[in-house]
């Protein structure tokens, strides 16, 4: 009988989902003296009163009923499938505080990480390798430190946040601008494996919903909305990312952003959010003082010493590394700088591409870590 009732609260919400245009605030004023069942009871006049307009009075009285039985059918398939209405326990308290929260979510994974303590990672989809570094190691240990890291699913940084905390063993979560199920990029299909059984995949829009531009702006702001922060890691002046963060700024969250080379039209989104008052973010401690009550300082401390011990280690004790850029550097111009054989420079190269400290470019080599 529990299960009966869940199912027919669910259906009701699912039924109030298919009503285009309606305003939350609008539904939430008639459930403060309405519930779900006394609404689709009320007749035409009814409903006209409570400010509903034609078409949407149509849709309450031909709701699709076929549809709805699909969507449950699809969370009874798997303990891990689930439907999330605005009145669910499960329903993420921080969304309720924006302005347009969604009225039910479709997710798979553990629903409770909605509610946990979160910082959204976002950035370009043709990322730097300095940027995709930042983002794994910036996500690792913000997971580190307590968190649960949230992305998009999209290539370029999100994946690369995504891969971060799960490198740590810790918790991520995917807001989709698809269905639960649909896959986008298809390239990250391992990635969506490894999320869905340690993480939360999230999505407003029902399973099987394709990908389609109109999708990503209202998914991004469940991606600022969840989060206690936004942390864009490398952006465009033009991009998602930079909506992200207008949707974490109208959300009263704290908005960060790592700065990287002028010359980079992937970093001038995140200088421009700088010079417009979001805080300079070069390691995880800057953005933790942000969020001192949600940060495990014992781990924080941890981080740092190790951080500092492995810096003064790999950035003293190797003359090539010093002499590398954070942008892309030939062999030639190497070689020249260090005054060494060109197959000895190569050893090197080969030997901090191992340890994770630089990458190989089709024009050179790149450093990954700062000091």
């Amino acid at each position: 009988m529990q299960t009966d009732a869940i199912d027919t609260l669910t259906s009701h919400w699912l039924a109030v989902k298919q009503i285009k245009g309606l305003r939350v605030s609008q539904l939430l004023k008639i459930l403060e003296f309405k519930s779900l069942p006394e609404l689709f009871a009320s007749d035409s006049t009814s409903l006209a009163g409570y400010g509903f307009k034609p078409e949407q009075i149509n849709t309450i009285n031909h709701i699709n009923f076929a549809e709805i039985e699909r969507l449950l059918n699809w969370q009874r398939q798997h303990s891990s499938h689930h439907i999330i209405h605005y009145q669910s326990e499960a329903y993420p308290e921080r969304l309720k505080q924006i302005s347009s929260p969604p009225l039910v979510l479709f997710a798979i994974g553990e629903p409770e990480l909605l509610n946990q303590a979160q910082v959204a990672l976002v950035g370009s989809r043709s990322a730097s390798l300095y940027g995709q570094d930042n983002a794994f190691q910036f996500a690792k240990a913000l997971t580190q430190n307590g968190l649960v890291v949230t992305s998009g699913f999209a290539a370029g940084i999100d994946g690369h946040a995504h891969k971060g905390a799960l490198e740590a063993n810790g918790k991520t979560i995917a807001v989709l601008g698809t269905g639960p199920d649909v896959i986008y990029p298809k390239r990250n299909f391992q990635l969506y494996q490894k999320i869905i059984d340690s993480g939360l995949v999230v999505s407003e829009f029902p399973p099987g919903t394709q990908a389609r531009a109109q999708h990503f702006p209202r998914r991004n702001r469940i991606i600022s909305g969840l989060s206690l922060g936004v942390l864009v890691v490398e952006a465009a002046l033009k991009s998602g990312s930079l909506i992200t963060a207008k949707f974490a700024l109208e959300q009263n969250r704290e908005i960060f952003a790592i700065p990287s080379s002028i010359h980079d039209p992937r970093s001038k989104g995140c200088h421009q959010l700088i010079q417009q008052g979001a805080k300079l973010v070069q390691t995880i401690e800057d953005l933790l003082e942000e969020l001192p009550e949600h940060a495990k300082t014992v781990n924080l401390s941890l981080f740092s010493q190790n951080n500092e011990k492995n810096n003064k280690e790999n950035f003293t004790s190797n003359e090539l590394l010093v002499k590398l850029d954070y942008e892309v550097t030939s062999i030639d111009e190497l070689v020249e700088r260090t005054q060494q054989p060109v197959d000895m420079v190569l050893s090197q190269l080969l030997d901090l591409e191992l340890q994770g400290l630089i990458a190989a470019t089709s024009g050179g080599y790149i450093r990954l870590r700062r000091e």
